[in-house]
């Protein structure tokens, strides 16, 4: 995968396949310490130990629909090879936490790519599930939070068009905003 927004879409889906209700994406780049770290946090149902030690595996699925699973390995090799690390940690019943390092100027380090483009996806195809994207640029911090945007559209669809566009709006100037204040 070129984007890491892309990893992140994956993982989402994994946590919306475990009946997440709530999807917590925080993705902190510091520029100080050469850090940039993807979290993803959800309230899913888990994953038992033996899943646990297998989800990194290539070769481990738990889709019957094909033989590999290779998201969570190509996620974790990604931060691996920015001399970064890759963790998870499940508990049935809980939930689930990745969390992804990377040195934040290394060579080998993808863009984040399209992320307006990634939330938009899930909030169109997942009603019932609430994203808290956070994006920390140093000190400052951009929210999106689909529970407070529920209530502002007052049972506007996430489908609507312009609220569609108003997202990706929203999230790409937000990130911005953060980023021009520091440069």
């Amino acid at each position: 995968m070129n984007e890491l927004s892309l990893h992140i879409l994956d993982i989402c889906q994994n946590s919306i396949k475990a009946d997440s209700k709530l999807v917590e994406i925080k993705i902190i780049e510091d520029i100080n310490n050469n850090l940039y770290q993807i979290i993803i946090s959800d309230d899913g149902k888990g994953m038992n130990s033996k899943t646990l030690s297998e989800v990194s595996d290539p070769f481990f699925t738990t889709r019957t629909t094909r033989k590999v699973g290779l998201g969570i390995s190509l996620f974790k090799m990604a931060a691996e090879l920015c001399d970064g690390s890759f963790e998870i940690t499940s508990q049935e019943g809980i939930g689930t936490n990745v969390i992804a390092s990377f040195m934040h100027n290394h060579v080998n380090r993808v863009p984040l790519g399209a992320i307006e483009e990634t939330i938009n996806i899930l909030c169109l195809n997942e009603g019932e599930i609430d994203i808290l994207y956070t994006h920390v640029f140093n000190d400052d911090e951009y929210i999106f939070d689909t529970r407070i945007v529920k209530e502002v559209l007052d049972g506007i669809p996430f489908t609507d068009y312009n609220v569609m566009l108003w997202i990706k709006s929203n999230i790409r100037d937000g990130i911005l905003s953060i980023q021009k204040e520091e440069t």
